[in-house]
């Protein structure tokens, strides 16, 4: 489940290892409406505060944004459009996450919706504005 840091759920998210890839599904709600950045990041971790989830999932050391030069980060993803009803949704296949190794490694990894949008360049993260809600990964 993806809490805001009062607590209220804004959606959820999974990941599914498929013959593509490591594939995130991401179902949002109560969010404003437009584009918000979404990413993987690298610590399961949301407490006390998000930025406990420290940065994104980017095991190879790339620069950040999806049309980067050397690559994406592993946690970079296409922005989440959420309409006017303040819903959004958006299944992704993660670059060089193949399986669940580094997601689920020993300090586990976290899905973090941002304020704003990703503009897709800015290193580290892209510009996105504040963390609203964190989730950790775990298995179920």
């Amino acid at each position: 489940t993806l809490p805001s840091a009062q607590g209220a759920e804004l959606g959820y998210v999974t990941a599914t290892v498929t013959t593509a890839g490591l594939q995130i599904d991401l179902a949002a709600r109560g969010l404003t409406p437009g584009l918000h950045g979404v990413h993987v990041h690298r610590t399961g971790a949301c407490t006390p505060d998000f930025a406990a989830a420290g940065g994104h999932w980017n095991p190879a050391s790339t620069m950040h944004g999806m049309h980067g030069d050397d690559g994406q980060h592993a946690g970079d993803m296409p922005n989440l459009v959420v309409g006017s009803d303040g819903t959004g949704t958006l299944t992704y296949v993660l670059a060089g996450g193949a399986d669940f190794a580094g997601l689920l490694d020993a300090d586990g990894s976290a899905f973090v919706i941002h304020a704003g949008e990703d503009d897709q360049a800015t290193d580290p993260s892209g510009n996105s504005g504040d963390r609203i809600a964190c989730g950790v990964f775990s298995v179920d």
